[in-house]
């Protein structure tokens, strides 16, 4: 009777320890790909940090998984982005949360079509980053939605119908957000009557602000990052010229420019989903986690990837994801997945389709006193 008893009582241990290991949460290994240096690392740094606060937060929860982040730098280049690629798959990533910009996600993107690899990017929003690759999804709207969205804005709030447009025609997501702004701009009523160009090398743009001034254009939009951004509104200033000026989400950051007067970028516009000064509880949560962490405000692209970690999270209960499963067997069944949830994020509610690209609405924010602010 006591043996019988002893061997139902390591029975009941097993058992008990079985449920146990059962309750453990599953390791999710995430890669996160981002230029961390370089000169575009305030984007790569953004990304890398809201995914950071939203790894500590689920994995304080009593989510179903546990995250296991692993950060490879790509520098903002085609070629070291291959690199970082594959030392994330060495490092046993089943997924990616990247690359942050368009030109690296396109080539990492390709390359894990090829694999079978799952992306997720936050930011990147040419078209050719999700173009012919089913493994690729966005969290950013993609750059036609962008400009698509500026004009019905500029429009539809009657910020004025003479309209300078100044892009650089050496980057995609400059060129591609311009392209659907110029023809939604006509269908709108608009009228563009300046149009100059720039490239990566362009540090005066004297030429393209006189054109604007000198043709009365009364908005200048501008399809760009925020460093061009933050020479143009000085240029503007000097000249005494004070149009309204509407760009999109590669601006955000301009306030954080070193040795920007931010008080030129007062009254800015930006297209834009997320803002740091909202009040909702949301927002204040993540932003009171993110200054205690980094020691600065975050920017929109810090809200996508935060966003992009509760994603692949939703979409990896949906699809059964497991910590054994490789990055093949992965793929698929979050392509199958991410067509069935919906996200309530920082950044709107979410939902995608087989093309990957997001459904969100657009919003615009203004920079009042050095904060971007909702209307």
């Amino acid at each position: 009777m006591k043996k019988l008893f002893a061997m139902m009582l390591v029975v009941c241990m097993l058992l008990t320890g079985a449920a146990a290991l059962a309750d453990e949460p599953i390791t999710l290994r995430v890669a996160h790909i981002g230029p961390t240096t370089g000169a575009a690392a305030l984007y790569g740094l953004a990304t890398l940090h809201g995914a950071e606060v939203a790894v500590a937060e689920l994995n304080a929860s009593d989510s179903p998984y546990h995250i296991e982040l692993i950060n490879e730098d790509d520098e903002h280049n085609v070629e070291k982005v291959i690199n970082a690629y594959n030392a994330a798959l060495d490092a046993g990533a089943q997924m990616i949360l990247g690359t942050t910009t368009s030109k690296p996600c396109e080539a990492a993107g390709a390359q894990g079509y090829t694999d079978r690899v799952f992306f997720l990017t936050p930011s990147a929003s040419a078209p050719a980053v999700t173009e012919d690759k089913d493994n690729v999804f966005q969290i950013c709207f993609n750059d036609p939605n962008q400009g698509l969205a500026s004009a019905q804005y500029i429009a539809d709030h009657n910020l004025g119908t003479k309209i300078a447009v100044i892009y650089n025609n050496a980057d995609v997501y400059s060129t591609g957000i311009r392209d659907t702004f110029v023809a939604e701009a006509a269908n709108k009523g608009l009228e563009i009557v300046s149009e100059t160009t720039f490239t990566d090398e362009t540090t005066d743009f004297s030429v393209q602000v006189a054109d604007a001034q000198n043709n009365g254009a009364e908005i200048v939009f501008l399809p760009m990052y925020y460093t061009p951004a933050s020479l143009i509104l000085k240029i503007a200033a000097n000249k005494d010229y004070h149009p309204v000026f509407f760009g999109v989400d590669g601006m955000d950051g301009i306030l954080s420019v070193d040795g920007f007067d931010t008080s030129l970028a007062e009254g800015v516009m930006l297209l834009t989903p997320f803002v740091a000064s909202a009040s909702d509880e949301k927002t204040v949560n993540f932003v009171t986690k993110y200054q205690e962490a980094y020691g600065e405000t975050p920017i929109q692209f810090a809200a996508d990837a935060y966003d992009g970690i509760y994603i692949l999270a939703a979409a990896a209960e949906k699809a059964g994801i497991t910590a054994e499963m490789e990055p093949e067997e992965v793929c698929d069944l979050m392509i199958a997945a991410m067509q069935e949830i919906a996200v309530e994020g920082l950044t709107g509610s979410m939902t995608w389709d087989e093309s990957g690209a997001v459904s969100k609405t657009p919003m615009a924010a203004t920079i009042i006193n050095g904060e971007y602010v909702f209307e």
